[in-house]
């Protein structure tokens, strides 16, 4: 019989702390970036900061990571899909 344990080790302690404070350098610079006037900047800057706050939490605390490329595929069609809703409704805002 084969052994049917995972490719890949258990993730240590470090690496969940490292994604916490990443996560709270991210959190300091939405607040930070959110008191400054970046004028159409603003939006932006937000939306980026957040997309990297995403792929942390999806990466490290999901485990998109060590899974199969189908499901990295999946999430990336998925992600791409809600980017198009988005950037049409910031379209159609726009030029009202």
């Amino acid at each position: 019989m084969e052994d049917e344990s995972p490719k890949h080790g258990l993730v240590g302690y470090g690496t969940y702390f490292l994604t916490w404070f990443a996560l709270l350098v991210l959190t300091a610079l939405t607040v930070t970036v959110a008191g400054m006037k970046l004028g159409s900047l603003s939006i932006l800057t937000a939306i980026v900061i957040a997309c990297v706050k995403s792929s942390v939490v999806l990466f490290f605390f999901m485990h998109l990571k060590y899974e199969a490329p189908v499901f990295k595929i999946m999430v990336l069609v998925v992600i791409l899909v809600l980017a198009i809703f988005i950037g049409f409704t910031f379209f159609d805002v726009s030029f009202r």
